[in-house]
């Protein structure tokens, strides 16, 4: 069957990467397995970096000199506090004016506009658009429907229905790095310790079927050989075949488990996840009991040294409340990291970043 063009699931993983790219740079945002491990660590280390030149007045002065000339648009047509507001105060970071369009009953599609009109008209008033959306897919197709168009503009995946949402688990990366192997200065350049992740074991913990958090993240460490990746669930919501399969596939070490409790010994990190019931068509998960997938505080004594529990959030139950201020809690870091590394990305994504780079080499030369 030939492929058909507008249709992305057709393609290559190959192929679809390379149309979301421009000049051997990376343009739109839309899916994990974009990012090879060198990319990565570039844009930690510029995350790194942007953060240090902000302590300053003059730097944060400076960091909005760079973007001042182009608009943003966040189009999050599904519910968002945390990823809305980071890309916001990334977008402050840099300068760079937004708007934002979240409920579609008070725009043009109560009148029958379609979904793809809407952001054809967005395109021609802003030079970015930051999408959530509910349909899986969707940011890719119009980042296609972008390219075909004679103004073309980046789009970045800001959460797409149970897939994929690249830019939480780039900032997740960006935690693990800062937390398992804490960036060190050496010279004018930010560091981390050289394979901070080998011989670690990540555990993602609860609903991993309907997690696109977990599913990008898991992507994003098969660049880190060595690493070792634990699946907690209730088999009802066991991490994707598909996923399993890209692990397999790139070498990387990988139990399933149904209780936490019989390996929280092990773990460097845990990726605590809630319940997704939102995605439930009949109450289908109100049966599950969720209590095997909870870190509470007692089992704090049989925490390795230095282990760090995270969290996408929103959360509900599934972290006893007495760890939050534990140094093991890196949810609340995870928050912060996520404006700096959303503002590395979109600095990168418009070439500002050698700008950046070379402003911090001046300001710790001198």
């Amino acid at each position: 069957m030939p492929q058909d063009p507008e249709d992305p699931a057709q393609l290559s993983t190959a192929h679809r990467v390379a149309l979301l790219s421009r000049d051997d740079r990376i343009f739109h945002v839309v899916l994990a397995q974009q990012f090879d491990r060198e990319f990565i660590e570039e844009l930690c280390r510029l995350a790194e970096m942007i953060r240090s030149i902000a302590e300053a007045r003059q730097g944060a002065q400076f960091l909005r000199t760079l973007l001042g000339h182009k608009r943003a648009m966040l189009y999050f047509i599904q519910p968002s506090t945390r990823t809305f507001l980071s890309f916001t105060a990334a977008c402050q970071v840099l300068g760079m004016p937004h708007n934002e369009v979240r409920n579609p009953s008070t725009s043009s599609e109560v009148k029958g506009e379609t979904e793809d009109d809407t952001i054809r008209v967005l395109s021609q008033y802003f030079d970015l658009i930051i999408m959530r959306h509910p349909e899986e897919g969707f940011a890719e197709q119009m980042a296609h429907m972008l390219n075909r168009m004679r103004r073309t503009i980046p789009l970045i995946n800001g959460g797409s229905g149970k897939d994929q949402h690249p830019t939480q688990a780039l900032l997740d990366i960006y935690t693990l790095l800062r937390s398992l192997g804490r960036p060190a200065q050496e010279g004018a350049r930010p560091i981390f310790s050289p394979d901070p992740l080998k011989g670690k074991t990540i555990a993602f913990v609860g609903d991993l079927q309907r997690g696109r958090t977990v599913r990008s993240l898991a992507y994003l460490l098969c660049r880190f050989p060595g690493v070792r990746m634990l699946f907690v669930s209730a088999p009802e919501l066991q991490i994707g075949e598909d996923i399993i399969e890209y692990i397999e596939r790139h070498s990387i070490e990988h139990e399933i488990h149904d209780d936490l409790r019989a390996v929280i010994d092990q773990c460097d990190a845990v990726y605590m996840t809630r319940l997704q019931d939102e995605w439930d068509r009949d109450g289908e998960s109100r049966s599950i009991d969720y209590s095997s997938y909870t870190i509470t505080y007692e089992m704090a004594e049989r925490f390795k040294p230095g282990m760090v529990i995270m969290h996408p959030l929103p959360r509900r139950h599934e972290i006893d409340k007495r760890l939050d201020n534990t140094p093991h809690a890196r949810y609340w870091a995870q928050v912060r990291n996520g404006m700096w590394m959303r503002a590395a990305m979109i600095a990168s994504i418009f070439n500002v970043d050698a700008r950046i780079i070379d402003h911090y080499h001046s300001y710790y030369a001198r």
